[in-house]
């Protein structure tokens, strides 16, 4: 099996939840090709699937010292950095990853990483200005919504999941969160 077959399988075996075996592959294929950061990408993302924070982070950083310039790399890495309260590591690599190419999932990311740090305005202000950048980025209106249920604020964040519903109408969670699902 050639090598992106392999990493296609350990993929989907991650997918299926075969952990064991995607770990495997990930082993696999760090030794069939060691400069190539496919490998160690796999085994961080097992890894995190297994809330094993601290190995994730291992492998992420050796993804990241073969492809630097990878966003997913550091957001992923400052999410298992986030999960173990290293939250100026995690910011940093939040920051990282947007300033590579503005990756939504770090931005999506650091707003999870402002809540959890104790600045819900700050959150609210950063998602408000996501939104007014980029306006069809449903995941922006979602944490909105999110964001203003956990504040109590149940009818404002019903407007927000209703806009997010109109751009994306079979989201099962905006389903659910308006009672459709």
């Amino acid at each position: 099996m050639n090598y992106e077959d392999q990493l296609e399988e350990g993929l989907s075996l991650l997918e299926e939840g075969d952990f064991d075996h995607a770990l495997d592959i990930a082993h696999q294929l760090q030794k069939k090709e060691p400069e190539y950061s496919d490998g160690f990408h796999l085994e961080g993302l097992v890894f995190q699937k297994l809330n094993q924070w601290e190995k994730s982070i291992e492998a992420l950083e050796k993804a990241i010292n073969l492809e630097d310039e990878n966003s997913g790399y550091y957001n992923l890495r400052g999410f298992a950095n986030m999960q173990l309260e290293n939250l100026d590591q995690a910011i940093e690599d939040f920051d990282k990853a947007i300033d590579l190419d503005d990756s939504p999932a770090a931005h999506r990311n650091k707003v999870l990483y402002m809540i959890m740090n104790g600045e819900a305005s700050k959150a609210n202000e950063y998602l408000l200005n996501r939104i007014k950048q980029n306006p069809k980025d449903v995941e922006n209106w979602i944490l909105m919504g999110d964001l203003l249920q956990r504040a109590g604020q149940e009818e404002k964040a019903m407007g927000f999941y209703q806009q997010a519903q109109k751009m994306d109408p079979d989201n099962e969670y905006i389903k659910e969160q308006l009672g459709n699902g």
